[in-house]
């Protein structure tokens, strides 16, 4: 089941997207759920699957623009350096592969922008780049959650670009906030996929106009979605509507020492089957 977000005819709505269609939830089951992140906190799934059985689409995606998928979500939470070799790709100075614990910084909401929106290259830097990731979308709340039933907190998954000024990063010496947050330099969606078997291998391809520049599974994760659940889940409650966004993959066709950043008119996408597609195209910031 896939749970978007969107305007449509010029009105903010939810619902479920549908073959080539979407079912609109918000007049099925207003004034008690209005959004995805209240069908997350009322534990209402079940209800949601109920509803849209056998019912016909209300009108076509194609008229769908979509939003961010989970409007209001608390707090997303980023997991760094999670795949092999990424030590190598950023030029770290110590490796990851052999850490006690996962790297993890924050995002703020306003710095993703929603499937098809454009992505906005700052005029400050020249350094834009993007990082495939999954996204786990937590769906009960939870605090100390063992790692052996960690993934029933999952309420579903989402696909992520961890949009990053590279060179920001570096200005702070013990933060990379500063290269994190920029407006709309990420983006989030298509919507929330709902009952992935996240026990299995999920494999991420991104492209950029065309070019496969990512291509990796799962299986390269450092820290795996239960070992990561459980550690945050030790030091901070985990709610509905939760967003952890778990690492990116290399990055394909660099030279040593080369880095490819985004230019206004590049295209974006990343698939995961389970899921679909993100897209996205890069302008610049006026």
């Amino acid at each position: 089941m896939n749970l978007a977000t969107y305007n449509i005819r010029g009105r903010s709505s939810f619902g479920v997207a549908v073959g080539d269609g979407i079912v609109d939830l918000r007049p099925r089951l207003a004034p008690r759920l209005t959004s995805v992140l209240d069908v997350l906190r009322a534990g209402a799934l079940d209800q949601v699957r109920s509803v849209v059985a056998g019912v016909r689409p209300d009108f076509p995606l194609s008229e769908v623009e979509m939003l961010p998928p989970i409007p209001g979500c608390e707090k997303i939470l980023c997991i760094g350096v999670n795949y092999a070799k990424r030590d190598t790709e950023l030029e770290a100075t110590s490796g990851n592969a052999d850490a006690k614990y996962p790297s993890m910084f924050f995002k703020p909401p306003n710095s993703f922008v929603a499937h098809n929106a454009p992505i906005l290259r700052p005029p400050e830097s020249e350094q834009l780049e993007y990082e495939g990731e999954i996204a786990l979308v937590i769906g009960k709340t939870g605090r100390r959650i063992p790692r052996d039933q960690a993934l029933d907190w999952v309420a579903g998954i989402t696909l992520c670009n961890e949009g990053t000024i590279r060179d920001w990063i570096r200005h702070g010496r013990f933060n990379v906030t500063q290269g994190k947050a920029w407006d709309s330099t990420g983006s989030m969606g298509p919507w929330v996929a709902t009952g992935v078997d996240l026990s299995k291998p999920l494999h991420i391809i991104c492209k950029i106009n065309g070019e496969v520049t990512q291509n990796d599974t799962t299986d390269s994760m450092i820290f795996k979605f239960a070992d990561i659940l459980s550690y945050a889940s030790t030091f901070m409650t985990l709610k509905p509507g939760d967003i952890i966004c778990t690492g990116t993959p290399i990055k394909l066709n660099q030279k040593d020492g080369e880095r490819k950043w985004l230019k206004a008119g590049d295209v974006f996408e990343m698939t995961v089957p389970e899921v679909g597609t993100l897209r996205n195209v890069v302008e610049d910031e006026k």
